[in-house]
């Protein structure tokens, strides 16, 4: 059975950073995009990060880019956000998705995902 398991979530001061990981298992992670997003109270899910199979090529929403970067480890079926420099616009529920395809969906479709995590809080606070 697919696991997308993340790590790294919490408090973080504004100006300050912050580094979650996904661990997935049962899955062919390295023939496979994947995706982090977020969700804000009363907002809705939105795409903030992507990177291909291979790690090659990255998509980065506006609001992130600059500030953010995905990686992945695919011997360890890992992917990562770093996240420099983070707002309190950066406040939400952080999930991780592990895509149908090799590449990165267009303007972040979400049925371009098969699996995702449970979510993993991170808020910016002073």
């Amino acid at each position: 059975q697919v696991q997308l398991v993340e790590s790294g979530g919490g408090l973080v001061q504004p100006g300050g950073s912050l580094r979650l990981s996904c661990v997935v298992s049962g899955y062919s992670f390295g023939h496979y995009a994947m995706g982090w997003f977020r969700q804000a109270p009363g907002k809705e899910r939105e795409g903030v990060a992507c990177i291909y199979d291979s790690g090659g090529k990255t998509q980065y929403a506006d609001s992130v880019r600059g500030r953010f970067t995905i990686s992945r480890d695919n011997v360890q079926n890992t992917v990562f956000l770093q996240m420099n420099m983070v707002n309190s616009e950066d406040t939400a529920t952080y999930y991780c998705a592990a895509a149908n395809i090799w590449y990165c969906a267009s303007g972040f479709a979400s049925d371009g995902y098969k699996y995702w995590s449970q979510g993993t809080q991170v808020t910016v606070s002073s």
